[in-house]
């Protein structure tokens, strides 16, 4: 790893034209509508591993049900993760529901602007603290997520990523050597939203990027070699066979264990070893249940995928035989209500019902194309633009958000009958990429 050194181009110079250009070219994001603490917290957790345009709907949507920090602390678990159902990345609600209690608890509800004091709450880490507390209270400190990595990569043409614990660290220099004191809130979404909107991962627009003179990557030629692309991690292919049981609208669903979906629901199922037949191995847990279903094939496989894990869902449709028994694991949703938190696997299997011949693989959404830079490449879709986060951290990232990449279209919002999605968790323009996932 080089060693980093002050930047070449005085900072003074560089902030003045950055802000310059970001106060022609922001957009009009809802949560910049307000310096409101909580609201600025809660559309940085939400844009974590997650587009722009997925985020939205959801923002909206969550302060309609929890419009400030007291009623969140209040709400229960199950409410907080209903109302975030289909954003994916779980535990990123269940440590901001967490915080909210403690924020109450100890600090009498008011965000603490001291960064040790916000840094140890419950899902903070130093992205969170910095973003948090730049736009909300002007504290000078820097922010690092998959934009502003992109950014700095290519502006001193050095080849570090986010997601490698040497390159967070000259990363992360870099970005404190910058942040202004006058305007930091400001300075550090500028940076994100130039890597979101200009300076993409794959065909950046550097005929219009403001700092293009200043580029080092550019001036070089080698604006795609920057940032190094990471090593990804390959995919586990998962086989799970899912029973579809309805009675008056409603499916029947169970409550999830596990690491990653904990207290969700889905409509029960089992995870199939090889490719061995997966009527017995369904009805065997059915059975675990205390359920009594005749089980019939529906020819139909629903795909979905959670982090590194690709899951083909084999559809069965069931009948069930007899009462339902009591237990606190079993219980019949609606899926078109948001009362109860399925997770997005059920949401899809609910839109198996209507048919239930066998449909084409879901496509993937590349990221929108643009005229590239000179010497560029097509990156892959998952490293469009977002916000990584460096050190501790809560999510992962894609195309529209802020962070590291945000992309793909994003689901319809949240109907509310209870009081959204895509929380397409991937990379792309928009998105904030954090190194590591949580549920």
């Amino acid at each position: 790893m080089p060693r980093v050194t002050p930047p070449a181009v005085p900072a003074v110079a560089l902030r003045r034209t950055l802000l310059a250009w970001y106060d022609r070219h922001r957009r009009a994001l809802p949560w910049r509508a307000s310096r409101d603490p909580y609201r600025v917290w809660l559309s940085e957790v939400m844009l974590q591993q997650t587009r722009v345009a997925a985020a939205t709907p959801y923002y909206h949507a969550f302060l309609e049900r929890f419009p400030d920090l007291r009623t969140l602390a209040r709400a229960r678990v199950a409410e907080v993760l209903a109302a975030w159902a289909g954003l994916g990345y779980y535990r990123r609600a269940r440590a901001l529901h967490a915080a909210a209690q403690t924020v109450v608890r100890e600090h009498g509800g008011r965000v603490p602007d001291d960064p040790e004091a916000f840094a140890r709450l419950p899902g903070v880490g130093r992205y969170t603290a910095g973003a948090v507390l730049s736009i909300a209270f002007d504290r000078p400190l820097p922010v690092l997520d998959g934009n502003v990595a992109r950014v700095l990569s290519r502006l001193h043409a050095l080849p570090a990523s986010a997601r490698d614990p040497r390159g967070a660290k000259a990363l992360w220099a870099l970005a404190t050597a910058l942040v202004p004191r006058a305007r930091p809130g400001d300075w550090n979404q500028a940076l994100m939203e130039l890597g979101a909107t200009v300076c993409t991962p794959a065909a950046p627009r550097c005929g219009a990027c403001p700092l293009r003179r200043r580029c080092r990557a550019l001036a070089l030629d080698r604006v795609a070699d920057f940032p190094p692309v990471p090593v990804r991690r390959a995919g586990q292919k998962v086989r799970r066979a899912v029973a579809l049981i309805e009675r008056g609208g409603r499916m029947l669903v169970e409550r999830r264990d596990g690491p990653l979906l904990a207290g969700l629901w889905e409509p029960p199922g089992v995870e199939l070893a090889g490719a061995g037949p997966a009527r017995a191995a369904l009805r065997a847990r059915l059975a675990e249940l205390g359920l009594r279903v005749r089980l019939m094939p529906t020819g139909r496989i629903v795909r979905h995928a959670i982090t590194h894990r690709e899951i083909s869902a084999e559809v069965w449709r069931g009948t069930l035989s007899g009462a339902l028994p009591r237990s606190r694991r079993l219980r019949w949703a609606d899926p078109r209500e948001r009362t109860v938190a399925l997770t997005a696997l059920a949401r899809k299997l609910a839109g198996t019902r209507a048919d239930e011949q066998p449909g084409p693989a879901p496509e993937s959404v590349a990221a929108h194309p643009a005229a590239p830079c000179p010497g560029t490449a097509p990156r892959p879709a998952a490293e469009a633009t977002g916000r990584v986060r460096a050190l501790r951290c809560s999510s992962r990232p894609s195309p529209g958000s802020r962070r590291s990449s945000r992309r793909a279209p994003s689901p319809a919002p949240p109907r509310r009958r209870g009081p959204r999605a895509p929380a397409a968790r991937g990379g792309g323009p928009g998105t904030r990429h954090t190194p590591r996932a949580t549920w």
